[in-house]
């Protein structure tokens, strides 16, 4: 509830009586600190001179500072030693005589392969004999797939991805099943994620829903209407009055019902929105804002202000699209605000996402920006339908992200950072990389591949990466 507007000029020196007066006539604190020399004359008449002075001195007169107050000595606070939570899932009986057939056999096999093998195995009346057999297969399997000791991941990741990039699409298509959703497919899409571009060139989230709200469509309607932005110029229509200079805010009842906003809802709005606060006034159900000053400039400004006044919804998100996925309602928008969306009631903190990777590494951490690049990357791929090995992917997101920061694949973040000024200069800007070096005095070890192959030694990955000595024999009697 706002202040009574007797008491704010009583708690700027104004008396009673004055206060009363100018209260009965119309005129709030506000009005009289923005009241223009023919509303001054008009009080005169009402109050006097002396006082009107006095009213003026008071609202010119710069707030009281608050009187300070005695600290209180801290409380001490008694910690609570809790549990921490276990991040990884305990290992089951089956998982763990697996594990021991593994060391018996003197092998190796990552937790992950034999979490997978228990998964499909699990109930299954198998043999030992049969699933030492299958532990065996599975430690070929695994080695065969192992990199090489110095093998050049780098070349391999880039190539994998970069001819695969060759055939794809350069067009952005309408989202699958959602009418006048576009999104960024193929190569430009590949572009943004390796660029880290900030924000994505067709933003959308997916907001999944808790149990008790996903099957049911008027709730999921009322969220989708509480995500949207809902300005003015969406729900009313907006005239200009010159003769009487005040803006007309004509709602549309159909319109203001189907997003559940009330007229005095919009009117608190209003009257709270920058440029327009205390202006606005309720008229025959329509909103009516006063000019202050007789400026058609400023009668115009109150106009584009209003239009674009927001009503409700989250900042950044335009449009919101229910659609059926998997016989429960998801909620499909156009433009992205991860932060805001989380806040919600009802919205399933840990499904919904976003594409725009920068946002997720904002709101979430730099572990789950790397498993949204992945994602993403590989999302790109598949719709093209192009296989490409998920490892390439992977090492390229860890490179990206390695030191606890979200950097671009280019002159701007990887490649810019290299250590070597050969390597640097081969990218781009050839000429001012060794002219800066040469200044500074920088040394170039010749330790990666580029560099190595400019000044035509071997490099140092493969074979490069071993030195071969050979002793000869010594003949007997030398």
């Amino acid at each position: 509830m706002g202040k009574d507007p007797a008491e704010v000029f009583l708690n700027k020196g104004v008396d009673a009586k004055t206060a009363e007066i100018l209260i009965k006539a119309g005129y709030t604190f506000t009005k009289v600190a923005r009241a223009h020399e023919k509303t001054l004359r008009e009080i005169e008449k009402l109050i006097g001179e002396r006082k009107l002075k006095q009213v003026i001195a008071a609202v010119k007169a710069k707030e009281r500072a608050p009187k300070k107050k005695k600290e209180k000595p801290l409380k001490t606070v008694k910690i609570e030693r809790k549990e921490v939570p276990a991040k990884v899932q305990r290992s089951t009986p089956f998982e763990i005589k697996l594990k021991k057939m593994v060391d018996d056999m003197g092998r190796k096999l990552p937790w992950e392969v034999l979490h997978e093998i228990a998964a499909r195995l699990d109930g299954a009346d198998i043999p030992d004999k049969l699933l030492k057999r299958i532990l065996e297969l599975t430690c070929e399997r695994h080695e065969m797939h192992r990199i090489d000791p110095s093998e050049s991941v780098g070349i391999l990741a880039a190539q994998s991805i970069g001819e695969p990039g060759t055939q794809m699409t350069m067009r952005t298509f309408h989202y699958a099943g959602v009418a006048e959703m576009n999104v960024t497919l193929g190569l430009p899409r590949l572009i943004e994620i390796v660029d880290a571009r900030r924000v994505p060139s067709t933003p959308i989230m997916e907001i999944h829903l808790e149990k008790a709200a996903q099957d049911d469509l008027e709730k999921v309607r009322q969220i989708a209407s509480n995500i949207e932005l809902t300005k003015i110029i969406d729900i009313a229509d907006v005239e200009t009055d010159i003769n009487n200079m005040e803006v007309m805010v004509r709602l549309d009842k159909r319109k203001i019902e189907r997003k559940s906003i009330t007229p005095e809802e919009v009117l608190r709005k209003l009257n709270k929105a920058k440029g327009l606060k205390g202006l606005a006034e309720m008229r025959e159900g329509n909103v009516v804002i006063k000019c202050d000053e007789p400026s058609y400039k400023k009668l115009q400004r109150i106009s584009e202000d209003t239009k674009h006044t927001p009503i409700k919804g989250i900042d950044g998100i335009t449009r919101a699209v229910i659609r059926k996925l998997s016989g429960r309602y998801v909620v499909y928008t156009e433009g992205s605000n991860l932060e805001k969306v989380l806040e919600i009631e009802h919205v399933d903190r840990a499904n919904t996402t976003t594409n725009s990777i920068l946002e997720i590494f904002e709101v979430l951490g730099i572990e789950a920006a790397r498993n949204s690049l992945i994602v993403e990357a590989s999302k790109t791929l598949d719709e093209q339908g192009l296989t490409v090995d998920i490892r390439h992917i992977m090492l390229v997101a860890d490179l990206m992200t390695n030191d606890g920061d979200v950097k671009a694949i280019g002159r701007h973040g990887i490649s810019g950072r290299k250590s070597s000024v050969l390597a640097r200069a081969a990218f781009e800007i050839t000429s001012t990389h060794p002219c800066c070096a040469a200044i500074t005095g920088e040394v170039d070890l010749l330790e990666g591949v580029v560099e190595n192959i400019i000044v035509g030694q071997p490099v140092t990955v493969g074979t490069g990466a071993v030195n071969l000595v050979w002793s000869p024999a010594k003949k007997e009697g030398a």
